[in-house]
Formats: structure tokens, C-alpha cells, sequence
């Protein structure tokens, strides 16, 4: 169980896009100061095999930006890991639909990975599973491009106190 407070990206399968963003958004933040800092984030998928491995294209994608995501195994969504969630990103509406039907309670901040960029932005991040290296990068781009917007909304969120 991560700690009080983590940040939890979701997908669905948690092979492909989740483990992307999990692997940029912590690299992210171990790039910041103070609080943010010490945020963990984990990834999950609402119809996750636990310990599948993740994409081979996903591990490509990532190192092409010197992230290592290959020892990631895949882990279903659990109303635990979202009770205890600071925020929970998911890449797409339909994601984040199935959280708030099967949740209970459904978590206070549950948004779109790609949600705080301004307005015109699209906001789903699309499923590269079985489709060339080039979607993947695409992908982890579309990533990248809202990962400003993320940092700026925790600066916004009271953090927890294992995060000072």
C-alpha cells in the first residue's frame, strides 16, 4: 500500500500508458522543492492483471527520455488505494466514469491526466496498446506537455504531513 497521500495514475491495463506517466510524473517531482518532492506516485489499471509486464513500447518510449519503467508489473485499482489517494489522474472520461460508479466513496480529486491545461487542450490521452513505437511517443508527449499543469495544481493541494 503506497503511502497517505500518493498520487495515483490509472489506465486500463496498467501495461502502457499508466507506467508512463507513473515513471514521468516521479521524475517530475523528485525534480522539485520542498513537499512536492516526497510525493510518491503510483500507477493502476481499473481492468489490471496483476504482475503482467509492461509494453515493450512503453519501456522504449520512456528510455528515449532516460526513464527506466521495465520492472513494472501491473496492479488492478483498489477502493483502498483510492481512500488513501492525494489525487488520482486517469487518461481517459471513461476511466474516470467507471471510478465513479464502482468507488465507494468515489475519491474527492479524481481528474484527467491532461484536466488543468488550458482551455482547447485535449484531455484524453489515447490507448497505444499493439500500435507502432510512434504512438507510444506520442503519448508519452501528450504526457509531458501536461505535467506543468499538474505540478502547478498540487502547489494548490493542502499536502500531507509524510510530504513535508
Amino acid at each position: 500500500m503506497p503511502d497517505p497521500g500518493h498520487i495515483i495514475v490509472v489506465c486500463t491495463a496498467n501495461i502502457c500508458r499508466s507506467p508512463m506517466a507513473e515513471g514521468l510524473l516521479a521524475h517530475a517531482l523528485a525534480a522539485e522543492d520542498g513537499p512536492l518532492k516526497h510525493l510518491r506516485v503510483v500507477s493502476a489499471g481499473v481492468a489490471a492483471r496483476a504482475g503482467e509486464r509492461v509494453s515493450e513500447n512503453s519501456v522504449a518510449a520512456l528510455k528515449k527520455v532516460g526513464i527506466d519503467i521495465a520492472g513494472h508489473r501491473a496492479r488492478p485499482l483498489t477502493q483502498e488505494m483510492l481512500d488513501h489517494a492525494l489525487l488520482v489522474l486517469c487518461m481517459t472520461e471513461s476511466h474516470r466514469s467507471l471510478i465513479e460508479l464502482q468507488a465507494s466513496p468515489p475519491p474527492p480529486r479524481l481528474h484527467l491526466f491532461r484536466e488543468f491545461l488550458p482551455a482547447g487542450a485535449s484531455r484524453e490521452i489515447a490507448d497505444p496498446f499493439g500500435g507502432p513505437l510512434k504512438l507510444y511517443e506520442l503519448s508519452r508527449d501528450e504526457m509531458v506537455e501536461a505535467i506543468p499543469s499538474i505540478l502547478a495544481q498540487l502547489k494548490t493541494l493542502p499536502l500531507p504531513p509524510a510530504a513535508s
